[in-house]
């Protein structure tokens, strides 16, 4: 009976397919770890995924879906110091089962600056595939610290300052929890050495575009070993194919805040540029208006002495003068209400000053009946005419010599 059952087994996988299934996942197992049965049954695991998604396939018609059990069992009698183990396949795949529901699996899925490339590694004792750095937690042993022992011990990086507990993708996969925190921001140019001997083969950067999300997909990568079924081969990537459309859509998502926050960065920074020049200029206001102010004293202080020398200049050649703001004096005995009395005498010097004459006030022009010539003493004393502001030199060199050759009093302007 039992001759039987072993024969439609051997018979529903061919033995070659069989070996090609050893000699990837089992038979590179370490002599020490080969005592241990439920390591071996995580291998065999591995084993069953790989035949299920990529031997059972519609172009295989011949090739037929079978039980854990089942594949243990054809597994163990193809390895000859494993054989002895068959009679006890029901007690190893139930013991294997309760210490998988009971221990999860923890590890990281890196990837680098610009979230187009992801980190694989490649262990020794799967011939080809790829897959994420990770592995079982010990006991008492919190997720988080988990993945980063497990990411240290086969990648030698370190991602505790980068990792975010919040951020993880988790999967329950034939009965086994897996959580791979999202790790981005490692320099792709980063030297990788794996702390643990004989179990990580190589450490890859794989881009995420080319990363198959089915095993129909065909991938290009230059990296990707190639098997006797083609250049291309999603086999190899069988551990990653439940992970990378999830990966995908948290990427995207990472990309759009990205580029929203840069953009807002930007704004915020023209907005800073220009806050910070209208201060400046709003600081700088006092200033300038104190500067205008002092340019402005300056310039009337220059005009007011130029002024002054001119005076100077004009009073030591003609005569004595008046102050500006002065009237012209009285004569003797003339009172202030005379209403005969010349009220204002825009005119000074001793030919312009008031005489009386039977009791009238008269000017000297009046009585002599002509114009003094030399009365080049007079100075213009209105105070509205001192608002004015001329070239007083030129007008009054332009004046002078017409009036002169005229006969009649020469006036300054001021």
């Amino acid at each position: 009976m039992a001759s039987k059952m072993d024969s439609r087994e051997a018979q529903r996988i061919p033995v070659d397919i069989l070996y090609d299934l050893i000699s990837r996942f089992i038979i590179n197992i370490p002599e020490d770890e080969r005592k241990n049965m439920v390591r071996i049954c995580f291998q065999i695991e591995i084993a069953h995924w790989f035949y299920l998604d990529f031997y059972c396939t519609e172009e295989n018609t011949h090739l037929k879906p079978c039980s854990m059990k089942e594949f243990t069992t054809m597994i163990l009698k193809h390895i000859p110091d494993m054989q002895h183990h068959l009679k006890n396949v029901d007690s190893i795949l139930a013991e294997w089962r309760e210490y998988k529901r009971a221990v999860p699996t923890y590890g990281a899925i890196v990837l680098d600056k610009d979230l187009t490339h992801v980190l694989l590694v490649q262990s020794y004792l799967a011939k080809s595939s790829w897959g994420f750095p990770k592995g079982k937690v010990n006991e008492e042993e919190p997720p988080a610290r988990c993945a980063v022992r497990e990411v240290f011990e086969e990648t030698g990086f370190d991602i505790s300052s980068l990792l975010d507990d919040k951020e993880f993708i988790e999967i329950t996969w034939n009965e086994q929890v897996t959580r791979l925190y999202l790790i981005a921001g490692v320099d792709r140019s980063t030297v990788f050495r794996p702390r643990t001997r004989m179990e990580i083969k190589a450490v890859e950067w794989f881009p995420i575009v080319d990363l198959p999300t089915d095993r129909k997909k065909k991938i290009t990568d230059a990296t990707t070993p190639k098997t006797r079924k083609g250049p291309t081969n999603p086999n190899n990537f069988f551990l990653v194919l439940p992970f990378v459309k999830r990966i995908r859509q948290w990427v995207n998502q990472k990309q759009t805040k990205r580029q929203r926050h840069k953009s807002v960065t930007d704004a915020d920074m023209l907005g800073r540029q220009h806050r910070k020049s209208t201060c400046e200029y709003v600081e700088n206001v006092p200033k300038l208006i104190s500067q205008q102010q002092q340019q402005f004293a300056a310039s009337l202080q220059s005009e007011v002495q130029e002024y002054q020398q001119l005076r100077q200049q004009r009073a030591g050649s003609t005569g004595p003068s008046f102050p500006p703001n002065s009237a012209p004096p009285r004569a003797q005995g003339q009172s202030r209400r005379d209403k005969n009395t010349i009220k204002r005498q825009l005119f000074t010097g001793t030919n312009t000053r008031t005489q009386h004459n039977g009791g009238r006030g008269v000017n000297s022009r009046a009585q002599n009946g002509s114009i003094p010539k030399n009365n080049h003493d007079g100075l213009f004393a209105a105070q509205a005419w001192m608002n004015f502001k001329f070239d007083k030199a030129s007008i009054y060199a332009a004046i002078q010599t017409p009036l002169k050759s005229s006969a009649l009093p020469v006036v300054a302007v001021r």
